[in-house]
């Protein structure tokens, strides 16, 4: 881990944001990792990757996207981009783009660059990209920026009841 994270211990990890409390709340085991943010930094997920010293292709973004009408979250390797078309098909949808900033950030109560799938405002289908599967523990933002929530892809999509499907691309 790199020097300027650190890592919090259970009594800080029970509150915080909405996401460490949906965490907290469930019983679910987590690490709460917290690294000074760059507000220049081209991108949020690459900067966490690097500030933790972990691999991007374990560090996942959160976005939004509007699928058919209907905001989606979907969850992937911040290594790679989403692939809207595997977004729209694995909800069953046709045709998906990327949601407005604006009504992402009202919809799920937190702000872009800091949208957790944890502990959203409302609650959103999501879908994590499978490559998740492949790790133990996978990070996800903690619902701010320079805020990451280290947990298993399992715990994770059980607690944002995921569909798993290939929804990033290299």
């Amino acid at each position: 881990m790199a020097k300027n994270a650190t890592k919090k211990t259970k009594k800080q990890q029970s509150g915080g944001t909405p996401a460490t409390v949906a965490l907290a709340s469930a019983g679910t085991p987590f690490t709460l990792h917290a690294y000074d943010h760059d507000p220049a930094s081209p991108s949020y997920g690459e900067e966490a990757a690097e500030a933790l010293g972990v691999s991007p292709e374990r560090v996942f973004k959160t976005l939004v996207a509007d699928v058919d009408g209907a905001l989606t979250v979907a969850v992937v390797p911040v290594a790679g981009q989403l692939d809207l078309k595997a977004l729209a098909s694995a909800v069953g949808g046709k045709r998906a783009t990327m949601a407005d900033p604006a009504a992402a950030e009202r919809t799920t109560g937190y702000v872009r660059g800091g949208i957790s799938p944890l502990g959203q405002r409302k609650r959103l289908p999501t879908v994590l990209d499978s490559s998740a599967a492949a790790h133990e523990t996978i990070c996800v933002s903690a619902g701010r920026r320079g805020l990451e929530v280290e947990l298993s892809p399992a715990d994770l999509a059980t607690l944002t009841s995921a569909t798993l499907a290939p929804i990033g691309r290299a």
